[in-house]
């Protein structure tokens, strides 16, 4: 007897908004984001092997901006062009963590944006979970950020900062700041897509936003400064995740679990608008 072919599932679209019953819209974002984990896994490492395979220096690369930086802003402290108050520890680690730091905060906020406008030419043609796309973007953030700590932990011991047994804490403040920028990252990546100046002008913009962030300077005790950096919602992410890995007592752990509860919620509504904006944009880009 001949065996029948499996038997494909069929995926019915109705012109109504998928936001008119919630119950299935959250089944099948679930769903979909079970059955993206393979597909983004392969996605994610063939950037990461288009990324490094083409350059000299590697996964250098990974970390040689942060450290770019840090040259910078050591350099402008000693040759006294800038005045830096006491950060607490010497400012080389400070410095050095917090563009580390950033930068893996920015390559999670760049990265939703950026993974769906290189996966256009496809998006029109192929059927697939579109979460696969964010999920690689997270992938290659994790990949990065495990090199850049693996070059930062030895750093700052050989700098003289001695981690405690807060760095086991560690981990959890980078995935913080990695759900923080992916979150962010979906808030544009729906204008982002139609407007290129969007995705010109959030490096800018980010840019921008790091000198209210804890991240080169010290938190100042009073002013305005104080105000606008301790009201920050990134202060308390960078600073604790810092005082993790250099063993310093916790200032901002109330406020950190706050912005991460109020981050996860942001995250999971922007998942919703993304996917019930990515049929639409796809019309618009294929157009």
């Amino acid at each position: 007897m001949k065996e029948m072919p499996p038997t494909l599932p069929i995926t019915v679209y109705l012109p109504d908004s998928i936001l008119r019953n919630p119950r299935q819209l959250l089944r099948g974002m679930f769903q979909d984001l079970l059955a993206s984990r393979g597909l983004a896994w392969r996605l994610a490492v063939r950037d990461i092997s288009a990324q490094y395979r083409q350059t000299v220096l590697g996964l250098l690369w990974a970390f040689m901006l942060p450290l770019a930086n840090t040259g910078i802003w050591l350099f402008l402290s000693r040759s006294g062009i800038i005045k830096v108050s006491d950060t607490g520890l010497p400012y080389p680690v400070y410095v050095f963590t917090g563009t580390m730091l950033w930068s893996i905060f920015m390559e999670a906020a760049n990265a939703p944006l950026q993974q769906t406008i290189a996966a256009k030419p496809i998006l029109a043609k192929i059927n697939f979970p579109r979460e696969a796309l964010i999920v690689s973007g997270v992938y290659q953030t994790l990949f990065n950020a495990g090199i850049k700590i693996a070059v930062l932990v030895p750093a700052i011991i050989l700098l003289g900062v001695q981690p405690g047994w807060s760095l086991a804490w560690f981990p959890l403040g980078v995935f913080s700041l990695i759900l923080t920028g992916t979150a962010l990252g979906l808030l544009v990546t729906p204008v982002g897509i139609l407007y290129g100046d969007i995705g010109k002008s959030f490096p800018l913009i980010m840019q921008f936003l790091m000198y209210l962030s804890p991240v080169v300077f010290a938190i100042p005790t009073n002013g305005l400064p104080a105000t606008i950096l301790q009201a920050n919602p990134l202060t308390p992410l960078i600073q604790t995740t810092r005082d993790w890995l250099t063993g310093i007592p916790t200032e901002f752990l109330g406020y950190f679990i706050i912005v991460n509860f109020v981050v996860t919620t942001l995250l999971f509504v922007m998942w919703v608008i993304y996917r019930a904006a990515m049929p639409i944009l796809i019309e618009r880009m294929s157009a």
